[in-house]
């Protein structure tokens, strides 16, 4: 599903986070150490190589809602923006903080230049958030910052499954309303 709003392009697909080599950043759902883990952490330090994690050490620890950039290593892409994730029912506020990572990435991809960005769906795996409700969050922080986007022009939501493209559908279709192209 694609839906363009004030010039930015928001999508979402099924697929691997580590396969997307037309984006300019994909995004860690990443831990607070910025080291390998498992999901989308673990994907993205495999496919990188361990020059990945060197050159998190010392960006590391993250609190919840903060980003930070760096290369890609092995990656096709310009850069991985790390994004720590809200444990649900442990971090709180839970939506404030996972609605600050989708801004704070938006805001360091706009200050580097980036034109598209890809994210995982942060914190409803091992983080245990509700798919419908991190959804919501997410895709209202991106709809919201759309308008003062200068250049990023693509956000893609990577997808584990056809179940969380479902949701994200519904609520991107709910959210963008009339406005929307398909």
């Amino acid at each position: 599903m694609r839906k363009t709003l004030h010039e930015v392009a928001v999508e979402c697909v099924v697929g691997d986070i580590v396969a997307q080599s037309d984006i300019d950043a994909v995004v860690n759902a990443a831990n607070a150490e910025l080291r390998t883990g498992g999901g989308v952490a673990g994907a993205l330090h495999r496919a990188a190589g361990p020059g990945l994690e060197q050159e998190c050490r010392p960006l590391a620890p993250i609190r919840p809602g903060q980003a930070v950039i760096t290369g890609t290593h092995a990656l096709p892409n310009r850069h991985v923006i790390h994004c720590l994730g809200p444990v649900f029912g442990v971090d709180e506020p839970a939506d404030e903080l996972l609605a600050a990572c989708y801004r704070n990435t938006l805001e360091l991809a706009e200050r580097e230049g980036l034109r598209s960005l890809a994210f995982p769906a942060i914190s409803t795996g091992a983080f245990g958030y509700p798919l419908h409700a991190a959804t919501e969050i997410a895709l209202a922080t991106v709809l919201e910052a759309a308008p003062r986007l200068v250049f990023v022009r693509l956000i893609r939501f990577v997808l584990f499954d056809r179940a969380a493209l479902d949701v994200h559908a519904e609520v991107l279709e709910a959210l963008s309303g009339a406005e929307g192209e398909q």
